[in-house]
């Protein structure tokens, strides 16, 4: 990575590209639009392929990305014991089946045990595992075991609604679809008052 990577708090947030990687993305998607009957030297697609490249980087920044040192780099002792949640986080991630977007947005609590961490790290976490290629149901699940492994709380609960474009764009063209997924540990798996409290939180109403 290029020196003026930037560090936050322990962690790093790619605001460079690899020149490396840039160079050979750039081939590659310069022969791909050839391939798909384009003319990569015309005057609107001379730069396409190196913005293509740039953008894939940036998209798949969490590959470089540790979100369990997110979480302890604002790490605080509190005697806080009920329910936190942080809700509408906006999701932006690439399925890793059609190299599609999917977008929607996610919904995180837990029950803290002693500790807490910044608000703002529960966003992060969500786009450290978002920005990968990846499946909404892993995501959800990555969530949710990375709140509970570092911060080791009472319960947690994840969900994400989130549009695919592989469904609306492509293939069965469902453009009103969307997709619910959930994960929970603790209080939000055994205890059916925790999780409808959270619901009712969110404002997600159960059908």
């Amino acid at each position: 990575m290029h020196n003026d990577d930037i560090y936050d708090n322990g962690y790093k947030r790619i605001d460079s590209y690899n020149p490396e990687v840039t160079d050979k993305l750039s081939v590659l998607y310069k022969q791909a639009l050839e391939h798909l009957g384009e003319n990569p030297e015309r005057e609107g697609l001379q730069k396409t392929p190196l913005r293509m490249a740039k953008a894939m980087q940036f998209l798949t920044q969490g590959y470089h990305q540790d979100p369990h040192a997110i979480l302890r780099s604002a790490l605080f002792k509190e005697e806080y014991k009920q329910m936190l949640v942080v809700k509408d986080i906006e999701v932006f991630s690439m399925c890793e089946h059609h190299m599609l977007p999917f977008v929607g947005k996610a919904h995180v609590a837990y029950i803290p045990n002693g500790y807490i961490t910044g608000l703002s790290k529960i966003a992060r976490v969500v786009d450290a595992y978002a920005r990968r290629l990846q499946v909404q149901e892993r995501l959800t699940v990555q969530i949710r075991d990375c709140i509970h492994e570092t911060l080791n709380p009472v319960g947690v609960a994840v969900v994400i609604e989130a549009t695919h474009m592989c469904m609306t764009m492509r293939g069965v063209q469902k453009q009103n679809s969307a997709t619910t997924t959930s994960a929970f540990k603790g209080q939000f798996m055994v205890n059916p008052s925790t999780r409808e409290e959270f619901f009712h939180l969110i404002g997600y109403k159960l059908r």
